[in-house]
């Protein structure tokens, strides 16, 4: 077992450390004006009540709503307008400088499973696009997937389940204002090397995992690969991921937003085909989360992910505020639970030779971060690989209050500033393997 827990830094890794978080106080200076470039929609309106629908809550409008988006195509791009009323609806193919308007009062709803084309062998997803630009969905209406009888198939391998808003290769996008709730699966998908993706202003709900009637499973609710990416004043509630992305992803702002049940604000597990960089998450609240922060991979999925800054964060009753490792794959109980994991156990994990998937994770820095803990969860984790350890960690103002210890096992040059992690009597704040830590006291 190797442990260095100092109170010196060598100048070689000071120097790192100082441009690295120079580097971070300039993204959050420039946060506020982070802004990716907006769709352009065409002035023109058409109400899909002009094209037969019916909001009555019964009839069926996918003709309808597919012939108002076609007619829009056709005449080069506008709103399409959804007015009070509830929609009954199957899947459809979004379009180019496109504008899906949910006025006040109206609800466009999944056609039930037993109705839905495909059922559980071949759904498509239910408002779709690939290829696309210039597209909104926008407005204070709701989109409803009435998920729940979808989400016991989560466990079967077999059965395929829609999800509410799946995007690919799509640029300039805009969600904002709308509520999503209940998808069959995850309720924003956007990935394919999408471009100037903004969410903002959406509320997403689905049941949590731990429900005990009906737990909602992978029902995420805001997948979003790409770059230039703004998720902004949305507030969530979900059965997994708060916010997830995979490999080639950068440019990313997360900011004031409040989460609720979920797996946090997460990255991975896949995070090869182009890494994950330059993501801030910063003011935002997390309340119930199974998670705070998360960063997950393994040997056969990993990439490099790197310059990551989380500020200005509060956490109460969480899970586990920080959680980052790289062995999210491993069949063995004992390294699945995590909240239990010791140094002793972290450091007889056996190492494996570097290799084109081998997880990276460097440059992370979180500071301003309180949260308390639930019972019997530790104030965090970051655990590397042993051929491959997180290096260049900063920790400032972070303040924890858990009953098991902050785990750091192997992880190289991280730094702790003016942080206090708070445990019970005769329970250790940190427990270290394998990693160099210097410490800076108050």
């Amino acid at each position: 077992m190797k442990t260095r827990f100092s109170f010196c830094l060598t100048d070689r890794w000071l120097h790192v450390i100082i441009a690295f978080w120079a580097a971070i106080q300039t993204i959050q200076a420039q946060s506020p004006s982070f802004h990716p470039a907006l769709p352009t929609i065409p002035a023109r309106i058409v109400d899909i009540t002009l094209f037969g629908a019916i909001g009555d809550g019964l009839s069926t409008n996918t003709t309808a709503l597919q012939s108002a988006i076609d007619d829009t195509r056709s005449a080069g791009g506008g709103t399409v307008e959804i007015p009070a009323g509830v929609y009954l609806c199957g899947p459809v193919t979004l379009a180019n400088n496109l504008r899906l308007q949910l006025d006040a009062g109206a609800i466009l709803r999944l056609l039930p499973l037993d109705k839905y084309p495909g059922g559980t062998e071949t759904p498509p997803n239910f408002l779709s696009g690939a290829g696309l630009h210039d597209l909104a969905i926008s407005g204070p209406g709701m989109i409803d997937g009435q998920g729940i009888p979808w989400w016991p198939y989560a466990k079967n391998k077999s059965a395929h389940r829609p999800r509410l808003i799946a995007l690919s290769a799509c640029h300039r996008v805009l969600i904002e204002n709308v509520t999503l709730t209940n998808s069959p699966m995850f309720h924003i998908a956007i990935s394919g090397k999408s471009s100037d993706v903004t969410v903002r202003g959406v509320t997403i709900r689905a049941n949590p995992s731990t429900d005990p009637v009906a737990p909602g499973h992978n029902t995420d609710a805001c997948d979003v690969s790409g770059t230039r990416i703004l998720i902004q004043d949305c507030n969530v509630s979900v059965g997994d991921d708060n916010f997830t992305c995979g490999g080639g992803t950068s440019d990313v702002l997360i900011t004031n937003c409040t989460y609720g049940y979920g797996h946090g604000v997460s990255i991975g597990s896949y995070t090869h085909s182009g890494g994950v960089s330059n993501i801030t998450v910063i003011n935002c609240t997390f309340n119930r989360t199974e998670a705070g922060i998360r960063i997950k991979s393994d040997r056969d999925r990993g990439g490099l992910v790197q310059n990551l800054a989380y500020l200005n964060l509060s956490m109460t009753n969480v899970g586990c505020p920080i959680l980052i490792y790289g062995a999210y794959m491993n069949p063995n109980p004992v390294y699945r639970a995590l909240a239990k994991l010791t140094a002793a156990q972290a450091a007889a994990y056996p190492a494996a030779p570097v290799a084109l998937r081998t997880p990276i994770y460097r440059n992370l820095v979180f500071s301003n971060l309180t949260a308390t803990v639930q019972p019997g969860y530790r104030a965090g984790l970051i655990w590397g690989l042993p051929e491959m350890n997180v290096t260049n960690v900063l920790l400032q103002q972070v303040h924890i209050t858990a009953d098991r210890p902050f785990g750091l096992y192997d992880v190289q040059n991280v730094r702790v500033v003016d942080s206090q992690i708070i445990t019970p009597a005769g329970v250790p704040p940190w427990s270290v393997t394998n990693a160099t830590v210097a410490v800076e006291p108050r």
